[in-house]
């Protein structure tokens, strides 16, 4: 597997730091099992992170910290709960281990809803917590998406299959880690379907008058 499209340096800071919704780092945890280069950059921004903290001058914690941090650990596991920040290393079957949790380690297994032709889609419940959301888009061979931008970021992760649009030439294992400035029309090459894992923190501008007013429909 070539991996030509990575994290944006400033999304690896953000997942070293802890700093991103279950959503984002659902993508992040998936393209990091994917992608050697991700995994080496966010094991340094850890080890660069844990320099810095112990560089601080110790602060003093407010009363009850202890109690708190330990309620949280107990939290680990529950159906609810954010997965614990790691650099996972590994794909077993056609799924990500760190997405296995959420759809199992097989895409065929999938129930997807069509939503548009040749477009189908798969929700992912996410911890009441994420203000993001979590899905997957099964997108037929030779399908156009129409052109969009973002109203925030959006990681898109290529779990099989590929896609073209302005940015070039995603496949599995690529990562497009955009903002509410990139405008693009994805279309998938004519061989094969493209499955794509998508995380958003605000809903899809598409640019054509219909495409919008079926938006509410596509859910995305």
């Amino acid at each position: 597997m070539t991996i030509l499209h990575h994290l944006d340096d400033a999304t690896v800071m953000r997942y070293a730091s802890g700093d991103l919704d279950e959503a984002f780092a659902a993508v992040v945890t998936s393209h990091l099992a994917m992608c050697p280069e991700c995994r080496r950059a966010a094991r340094l921004a850890e080890a660069v992170g844990g320099e810095l903290i112990e560089a601080c001058e110790p602060a003093s914690l407010p009363a009850g910290a202890f109690e708190r941090m330990m309620s949280q650990i107990g939290e680990i596991g529950r159906p609810d709960a954010p997965p614990p920040k790691q650099v996972a290393r590994t794909v077993a079957g056609d799924v990500p281990a760190p997405l296995q949790r959420y759809v199992g380690n097989s895409l065929d297994a999938i129930a997807w809803r069509h939503i548009a032709p040749g477009v189908r889609k798969h929700d992912i419940a996410l911890g009441s917590k994420s203000t993001g959301k979590l899905y997957l888009l099964n997108i037929a061979p030779g399908r156009a998406v129409p052109e969009h931008g973002h109203g925030g970021s959006e990681m898109t992760l290529v779990l099989s299959g590929a896609y073209r649009d302005e940015l070039g030439r995603f496949a599995a294992g690529d990562i497009a880690d955009l903002d509410e400035h990139v405008e693009h029309q994805p279309c998938v090459d004519p061989d094969a379907s493209c499955i794509c894992l998508v995380a958003t923190e605000a809903p899809t501008r598409f640019k054509g008058v219909l495409s919008r007013l079926l938006q509410p429909v596509f859910g995305i």
